[in-house]
């Protein structure tokens, strides 16, 4: 009997033991994660943030799909333990880099995107449709054009202005829907892509499939473009102009306007030799072989002597 009771006392410890190492090595693991998960986004515990939003095209609201965007990255805050506050694209006037920032919208609803855009990705050349919103983004030579409803790209970045300091998360999205599909994408992959980048920047281009189907939900790494959008991109190398072709059409006179006539015996200016003119006809109407002097001076075009008079 003692025996037994022994027996049980013995493996109640144990199963206690066992569930309180296994209870602290959870929360050791849960710790871990969220210290991770604080350094990817910036957010130690009771730190604050900015959300800074846009506002819908042709309106002063904000549009229903950035609003569920906002609810998640909200979510995702909490998690971290930070506070948020948000604000007005056009009332966010202030530096970056010693609070988290998450920048939501294109830079035609958000002014402050537009800024970003402009000093971090100088590389990301945006080509604007008819009613002003992002079509084409161009990206190291590549062409991205949206599809409405068929495929639409956006930029999930994540950019620090130097070491040590917090960093911005950039939605920028051709259309409201593709906003809410990279925030998704972020709460989604925040693990994968904190191991893979730890707390360096990056730059990826997302693929929203058939979103008039599936909203937000389905969507594609269309590529890792941190190089290409990061650095300006290469000025165009100039054309040369072609050489003007030589005036084979010069003048007959032009020669002798400029210092006298070539000297086609090989002779130089100015040295003696005799030389025949040609026969041109007097006032008088009669012709008649001149012959110039010798070391006559070979730019003087009227320099023949008796000009005018007729030959004996």
């Amino acid at each position: 009997m003692d025996q037994d009771l022994w027996n049980i006392v013995l493996g109640v410890a144990a199963s206690g033991l066992s569930a309180s190492l296994g209870w602290l090595g959870r929360a050791a693991l849960a710790r871990r994660r969220l210290r991770r998960k604080q350094g990817f986004f910036g957010l130690p515990g009771d730190s604050d943030c900015l959300l800074v939003v846009n506002r819908e095209a042709g309106g002063e609201g904000v549009h229903r799909n950035d609003v569920f965007a906002l609810l998640e990255l909200s979510a995702l805050i909490r998690d971290c333990g930070a506070h948020a506050r948000i604000v007005r694209h056009d009332q966010a006037v202030q530096g970056f880099g010693d609070r988290t920032e998450f920048c939501l919208g294109g830079p035609t609803s958000n002014q402050r995107m537009r800024a970003h855009l402009r000093t971090l990705l100088p590389g990301l050349v945006l080509e604007e449709s008819a009613d002003r919103s992002p079509d084409v983004y161009r990206i190291g030579g590549e062409a991205y054009r949206a599809e409405h409803g068929v495929s639409e790209y956006v930029v999930l970045a994540r950019l620090t202005a130097g070491e040590g300091r917090r960093p911005v998360f950039l939605f920028c999205g051709q259309k409201a829907v593709t906003n809410q599909a990279a925030t998704r994408y972020l709460v989604r992959h925040q693990e994968e892509l904190a191991r893979r980048y730890g707390r360096g920047p990056f730059v990826l281009l997302l693929k929203v499939v058939n979103s008039e189907a599936y909203g937000p939900d389905v969507v594609e790494l269309a590529a890792d473009v941190t190089g290409d959008a990061t650095r300006p991109p290469a000025a165009p190398v100039p054309v040369p102009s072609p050489a003007a072709p030589a005036d084979d059409h010069a003048p007959e006179g032009a020669d002798a306007a400029d210092g006298g006539p070539a000297d086609t015996d090989g002779m130089a200016p100015g040295r003696s030799g005799t030389r025949r003119t040609s026969t041109r006809r007097t006032g008088t109407g009669r012709s008649g072989t001149r012959r110039t002097g010798a070391g006559s001076d070979a730019s003087g075009a009227g320099a023949d002597t008796g000009a005018g008079a007729d030959s004996p």
